[in-house]
């Protein structure tokens, strides 16, 4: 089920899921993380890095995980989720190496890249606290709106308005795929926290009020998972 929590603007918003996120990693120190990236979350991610600087300890064991990617851009590329993840959490909160993983978006084999990150999942999973937005098709991480969606790691194919999201505006290239966590190992995390921002996502916010279930809107499967909690602001909702 979801839990639709609404708050008065995208301040409150956003300090609410970074004190969600801190307060989870309390309970769980080494708490696996899957990290979305792009302008909604980029506030709570300001917010939670802060609290790094009062308790730098309490992020010793933190592990992120990389949701998506934009395939064909060097991890130094503007846009690219790389850059912004590195520059937006992993550098803030001095998470090393060997604490974070993620597609790396010029893999020469795709498909062997894919079951890297299944692979990885499986042996360091399941994911305790996953990270989402929503893009305005209903899309979750790159999982697009089809038929039938892919339960696994994989290439996904862009739908036109992806390949058009204002994260790409500077990136060298087009994207028309991305590396993506599959539904089945977003669904697995034991919390998904969603968050909803702005007038171009109150149609979208709508929609998945209706609780109508389908591949054709893949937001909409949240609504199986055990411990679904959407934020959005006021002027979303």
């Amino acid at each position: 089920m979801i839990e639709f929590e609404q708050h008065d603007s995208y301040e409150t918003l956003s300090r609410h899921a970074a004190d969600v996120i801190y307060d989870a990693l309390l309970r769980k120190p080494d708490l696996l993380l899957c990290a979305a990236t792009g302008a909604t979350p980029t506030r709570t991610y300001q917010l939670f890095t802060e609290k790094y600087n009062a308790s730098p300890r309490a992020f010793d064991s933190l592990r992120v995980l990389k949701l998506d990617e934009w395939m064909g851009l060097q991890k130094d590329d503007d846009g690219s989720c790389e850059r912004y993840l590195q520059r937006q959490l992993l550098a803030p909160l001095h998470v090393a190496a060997e604490r974070y993983e993620g597609f790396d978006a010029a893999a020469s084999d795709p498909a062997a890249e894919c079951a890297r990150i299944q692979q990885w999942l499986t042996a360091h999973g399941p994911i305790d606290l996953c990270l989402l937005g929503i893009g305005t098709n209903g899309h979750i991480a790159l999982n697009e709106p089809a038929r039938t969606l892919q339960p696994r790691a994989h290439v996904a194919t862009l739908a036109h308005t992806t390949r058009h999201h204002p994260m790409l505006a500077a990136a060298p290239i087009e994207p028309t795929h991305g590396f993506t966590l599959g539904v089945a190992e977003i669904m697995a995390a034991s919390h998904i926290l969603l968050l909803i921002s702005g007038g171009t996502k109150r149609a979208v916010l709508r929609r998945l009020r209706e609780r109508e279930i389908t591949p054709e809107f893949p937001a909409s499967l949240l609504w199986q998972h055990g411990k679904c909690t959407v934020l959005c602001d006021a002027d979303a909702d």
